[in-house]
């Protein structure tokens, strides 16, 4: 197995959210490239990811087995227990109950197919918030809307519209038993759109433990000068974003741009971004790794990965205190203090 030593900055301060999580000399592992490119979820002992065409098992026993034929992208267990899928090709979003069955819960937002949910995450309610972008082609898009202007009016072009890379909340599932209580459910919207400003195509997601913020890896990475920026959000009791708060933590530029990420209970930021090989929109300014952030955006630690772009991470491990990272298929550990 290969190992990069990481990078380890100076110590911030004494608060545990301004200094790196990293121990002294810690080493990265490389468990090789056994198709770990997106997902990371852990349960029980086992690492859950996906290479583009399964979701994948990583056991106990070091061995990897398809635990389901499906092409999915962001995955996380739900205080059941059971795995939630962004369903990238099937363009929904689905729990697979511990009997095996897949229940649908978001697959339209007013009647109309999602672009590819690609990450997803959940706030203390239980309640599934997930992101909607389209890599690639554009022609099977079907949400979108008239651009309005500054007025709060339809905009000067008319009829030209605005195709809808958007964030949303599940609310309930989009399928339910036939039962008199379900059959009232449907009074309640199925998908509620989470309006934030400024996103151009929303990746990753996350929200804080106490539910004061929402994260938003804006990755527009195959457009020149589109954003690769890390947003911060307010929210409010309803979990809904407050107008006016996006604040950007940080700024890949030219570089790759963020994609997953999650939060420790220090408050600090694992962002899963920076590519390895330069591409006609990105260049290799930032390189491919883990980067560690203080909850306003100071970078505490890098963990570099191989060999292309940086995908995604998760905590896992016995104690929770190992972080795992999917990169070009390649699946990297290291432990945290």
């Amino acid at each position: 197995m290969k190992r990069f030593l990481l990078l380890l900055p100076l110590a911030l301060g004494s608060c545990t959210s301004s200094t790196s999580p990293l121990p002294p000399q810690a080493m990265a592992t490389n468990h090789g490239s056994i198709g770990a490119v997106e997902g990371p979820a852990w349960k029980n002992g086992s690492l859950y990811f996906t290479d583009g065409k399964h979701i994948n098992r990583l056991g106990p026993d070091g061995k990897t087995r398809v635990f389901r034929h499906n092409a999915s992208n962001g995955l996380l267990f739900d205080h059941q227990g059971r795995l939630i899928a962004c369903e990238t090709k099937e363009r929904r979003v689905t729990r697979t109950e511990h009997d095996g069955s897949i229940t649908v819960l978001a697959d339209r937002h007013l009647g109309k197919r999602f672009n590819s949910p690609n990450d997803l995450c959940t706030d203390s309610k239980g309640r599934v918030y997930f992101t909607d972008p389209r890599y690639g082609p554009r022609d099977t898009m079907e949400i979108w809307e008239t651009p309005i202007n500054a007025l709060g009016s339809p905009s000067e072009f008319g009829s030209r519209v605005a195709y809808v890379e958007g964030v949303y909340r599940i609310n309930r599932p989009a399928y339910l038993p036939k039962t008199p209580l379900a059959a009232s459910m449907h009074d309640v919207p199925n998908v509620t759109r989470i309006y934030c400003d400024g996103a151009e195509r929303p990746n990753g997601i996350l929200i804080s433990p106490d539910d004061r913020y929402l994260y938003i890896a804006d990755n527009n990475n195959n457009t020149h000068g589109g954003s690769r920026r890390l947003l911060r959000y307010a929210l409010d009791k309803d979990g809904e974003v407050k107008p006016g708060s996006m604040k950007v933590i940080f700024d890949w530029k030219d570089g790759r741009g963020p994609d997953g990420m999650k939060m420790d209970r220090a408050g600090r930021l694992y962002v899963a971004a920076g590519t390895n090989q330069p591409t006609a929109f990105e260049t290799t300014r930032f390189k491919a790794g883990c980067y560690v952030l203080s909850p306003w955006g100071k970078l505490l630690a890098f963990i570099p990965t191989a060999p292309d772009e940086c995908c995604n991470c998760a905590f896992g491990g016995a104690d929770g205190k190992t972080l795992f990272v999917t990169s070009g298929g390649n699946l990297w550990s290291v432990p945290l203090k």
